[in-house]
């Protein structure tokens, strides 16, 4: 059964030194709030598991807590490279890093694999890829209908998945709509699971619309309330996507310097989400709210 924590009790609870973590979020979502408390507590030598690892996979690379990521596509989305990325790969900076490189379906395939407790899932797409030049995990088996060879990939059963939605109840049972991604693999293939919410609401609200729950109480340990712990990327029905970090952090990520004037800044110059929320400033977070009518009306289901 898992219980309502905050994020740093959550984070030491579950994280260890070495772990493999997936934050999950594809565009929407994305648990920045956990992974700058990640960085806070100066965790190292993480693997970093996800599709489109984005920003806040190059800000734990950036100070230093990564040693390798999986994953599938990366990139600041709309805007670039991720050149914190890049300076670790490339020039070892702040550390060296490995990586083991999937296609999008590649890594959902990967994780259904860990979530269902198969050896392997067969991906018939990478039947003339590259990438199975460079990633020896991605293997081949005979088929048992026929003479062909056919690409596998092996089961992803990352640590701790760190996975978010728009509210859940007190057990874990939680609503997310809008653009799931591949959020409901992760929290299934993890060995255990942080569930980050803007809401806390009643076991009722739940259950009034079951369709909505995408994680169940048996599969999260840890519940974290945390407003605008996705920002800068969105919560649908709560907040828009704040365009101007990505540009921002474009400009910033520029030198190693800069990046660890903004870590400076932001993460380890702030306590928690909420100082970091009143940084932003009210402004910013007005002009980023949605409209209540649309808000009620993605609540209620009046569509």
């Amino acid at each position: 059964m898992s219980h309502v924590t905050t994020m740093a009790s959550a984070i030491s609870d579950a994280v260890n030194d070495g772990d493999s973590l997936y934050l999950a979020g594809f565009t929407h979502l994305i648990p920045f709030a956990a992974g700058h408390e990640i960085i806070r507590a100066g965790y190292g030598d993480l693997e970093l598991i996800r599709a489109t690892p984005d920003l806040v996979y190059d800000q734990l690379i950036a100070a230093g807590c990564v040693s390798k990521v999986t994953f599938s596509w990366a990139g600041n989305p709309g805007v670039g490279s991720l050149r914190a990325f890049r300076r670790a790969v490339e020039e070892g900076v702040p550390n060296p890093i490995e990586t083991e490189e999937y296609t999008h379906y590649g890594m959902v395939a990967a994780l259904h694999a860990g979530a269902a407790n198969l050896p392997f899932m067969p991906v018939r797409t990478f039947a003339g890829s590259d990438l199975v030049d460079h990633n020896d995990a991605i293997r081949t088996v005979s088929s048992p209908y026929g003479d062909d060879e056919i690409p596998v990939v092996p089961p992803i059963e990352p640590d701790v998945a760190i996975v978010s939605a728009q509210r859940s109840d007190e057990d874990g049972n939680a609503h997310l709509w809008g653009i799931p991604g591949e959020q409901k693999e992760a929290a299934l293939a993890a060995d255990t699971v942080i569930c980050c919410v803007e809401e806390l609401c009643s076991a009722e609200t739940i259950r009034s619309d079951p369709n909505r729950t995408l994680f169940t109480a048996d599969a999260v340990d840890y519940v974290v309330e945390v407003p605008y712990g996705a920002h800068p990327s969105y919560a649908q029905g709560y907040y828009d996507r704040d365009n101007e970090a990505y540009l921002e952090w474009e400009e910033v990520s520029k030198n190693h310097e800069d990046v660890q004037a903004w870590l400076d800044e932001w993460v380890y110059g702030v306590e928690n989400r909420r100082e970091y929320s009143e940084k932003l400033g009210a402004k910013r977070l007005l002009d980023l709210e949605v409209d209540s009518r649309y808000a009620t009306a993605i609540d209620m289901g009046d569509y």
